[in-house]
């Protein structure tokens, strides 16, 4: 099913006009991507396209309004892991069960996404495909080895979420594809897993800095797979790996944390502008990083109290 309606809106201080079509059918929306090409723009929540409309000169030519394309809600686990469609916003997020039970980071990072309006309406899929390095929804997502599911006119490809991102709103998605889900695999449900953000004030702020930890403990009580994941400090969301491998294998002692943490902060690529200097975001990487490993082995504990896998 499909309403078209000729549509006119204020873009760039000019009054100019686009069609507007919303479509329950993901075939369909594929269909119009592939037939209007790079003149099209996806309608997800509108939080952050409202916006960009507002502030551009050209208008697109098409809108293609998928908000009521129910295979894009779905939170559910898979034997692919735990899938959650793109359409999916924060405040659900916030609120499922299944994200509390499996990977209960990502609903802390929701709980930091702008006001409650926005949490209501922005989707996981919008945030994401927007590519803004300071998204707070990618670093836990990558800290979990999250994969990205495109759907576009040759079927559906997966790709790691680090390969995803391509720049400063750039992605790896084709001109008639869509970002369909996110999968977060079987082998990292329950992973402990901390998320935290720092901003110039409490609530509704752009990240300084964000950072995700997650890990495993091996049988000696040292660490296994550890993964660090930065936002706010590089081009992309980025894995501090150098750091990952100093970690794998040695016991969580809180000087093995510190440690870690000044590694991420030489990895990392911050820039100076109006809100903080590229050195005081290092000095909130190496904080931030030693602060999520050690909830993340203080949630690894948790589990093995609880009878669970370290």
């Amino acid at each position: 099913m499909l309403l078209r309606i000729h549509h006119s809106m204020s873009i760039g201080g000019g009054m100019q006009t686009f069609d507007y079509v919303a479509t329950v059918d993901l075939g369909e929306a594929v269909r119009l991507l592939v037939e209007h090409g790079t003149t099209a723009r996806i309608l997800a929540g509108g939080t952050d396209l409202l916006a960009d409309l507002k502030s551009s000169t050209d208008a697109p030519g098409l809108i293609i309004d998928i908000s009521r394309v129910k295979a894009l809600k779905v939170i559910v686990v898979t034997p692919q892991g735990l899938r959650i469609g793109a359409m999916v916003t924060h405040a659900e997020i916030m609120q499922s069960a299944l994200i509390r039970e499996h990977c209960p980071a990502m609903a802390d990072a929701a709980h930091t996404i702008g006001a409650v309006q926005t949490r209501n309406l922005g989707t996981l899929g919008g945030n994401l495909v927007t590519a803004v390095p300071s998204m707070d929804s990618g670093a836990t997502l990558v800290a979990l080895d999250a994969r990205a599911v495109l759907a576009g006119r040759s079927g559906t490809r997966e790709m790691p979420l680090t390969e995803f991102f391509k720049g400063p709103r750039r992605t790896a998605l084709r001109p008639d594809e869509l970002l369909v889900a996110v999968v977060i695999p079987a082998g990292s449900l329950g992973k402990p897993a901390h998320f935290l953000k720092s901003g110039l004030r409490k609530g509704q702020a752009l990240a300084l800095v964000n950072a995700a930890a997650s890990l495993w403990l091996d049988a000696e009580g040292c660490v296994k797979e550890p993964r660090i994941a930065l936002g706010a400090v590089a081009p992309t969301v980025m894995r501090a790996t150098g750091a990952e491998r100093y970690l794998a294998g040695r016991l969580p002692l809180p000087e093995s944390m510190v440690e870690a943490g000044k590694l991420a902060a030489e990895e990392c690529k911050p820039i100076s502008d109006f809100r903080a200097t590229a050195a005081y975001r290092r000095d909130l990487v190496a904080v931030l990083v030693k602060r999520t490993l050690t909830q993340a082995y203080e949630c690894a504990l948790k589990r093995l109290r609880n009878g669970g896998d370290p």
